[in-house]
């Protein structure tokens, strides 16, 4: 087995460094923007070809959601191009694919938990470019497994569990949006999630939706980290009105994540065990 994860430099790319090291020894390679243009289909041909990748775990993606509403050829170009080189790719060389994607792909109208089935109707450029990814992976390379995740957090990157400690570290109010739900996923989760997909001994091609278990709004989640991390700092909840941004958001986006229980028997802790767990790691950084 020869696995190429994409988007590496990632917050997913890091945590799937970390888990593949261990159960995957010598069979990763790990590629970013500079080692591997996903947008040039003959580069993406040249180098599984020339690296007899078997597996590719794809984890790049445009995720800037408000500047994505501008950066439309961008967002397309890596969301959507992107995907179908690796589809081509994929299907011309036998590669079987792990594809990330969005709760952004639903609209947020919903009152139960959104399962694979129901109907996906994006409201944003960037929930629109993933949606139409996960389309053309489909149509291109079908026993594709494509998994919708939300909230995504880790010690790495750019999240909000990270903007929120920052700005609480000031000790300024912070006014947090308390009527948009969900639930947090940390990426370490998502991470042994794919791992666990991996050394399956079956693989059953389709969407699945994985977030950490509960719910939770984000000025719960907010108010969360910074119990957690011992700060004092004042939180005010305000309605998505008063904290307007270029791209509409779903006001429920609660994902349904029996399927991947049942097919790959993953098992999901609390979001708020997995945010202790992450805060912990980056108080000792």
């Amino acid at each position: 087995m020869n696995i190429l994860v994409t988007g590496a430099n990632g917050q997913l790319g890091h945590e799937l460094r970390n888990q593949l090291e261990v159960d995957f020894p010598g069979q990763v390679l790990y590629t970013d923007i500079e080692e591997l243009d996903l947008t040039d289909a003959g580069a993406v041909e040249h180098f599984v070809t020339k690296n007899d990748v078997t597996h590719i775990v794809n984890c790049a993606a445009y995720t800037a959601v408000d500047k994505a509403e501008e950066d439309k050829l961008q967002c397309t170009a890596i969301n959507v191009d992107a995907v179908k080189n690796i589809a081509k790719a994929a299907d011309a060389n036998g590669i079987k694919v792990i594809h990330i994607s969005t709760d952004y792909v639903f609209d947020g109208t919903a009152h139960k938990p959104y399962s694979e089935s129901d109907k996906v109707n994006p409201i944003s450029q960037y929930g629109t470019s993933k949606r139409k990814g996960e389309t053309a992976l489909l149509a291109l390379a079908p026993e594709s497994i494509i998994i919708r995740t939300a909230w995504l957090y880790s010690p790495y990157g750019h999240n909000f569990v990270k903007t929120i400690l920052k700005r609480a570290a000031e000790g300024k109010e912070l006014k947090v949006v308390a009527d948009q739900i969900g639930t947090p996923t940390y990426a370490v989760d998502l991470a042994k999630a794919i791992v666990k997909i991996l050394q399956s001994h079956q693989w059953v091609e389709g969407i699945y939706h994985f977030s950490n278990e509960g719910v939770c709004s984000w000025y719960d989640f907010a108010k969360a980290i910074i119990r957690i991390r011992g700060l004092k700092c004042p939180v005010v909840p305000i309605p998505t009105e008063d904290y307007p941004t270029p791209a509409s958001r779903p006001y429920y986006s609660i994902l349904n994540k029996s399927r991947i229980k049942a097919t790959y028997g993953v098992e999901i802790p609390h979001w708020e065990e997995s945010l202790a767990d992450c805060i912990n790691r980056m108080s000792k950084q």
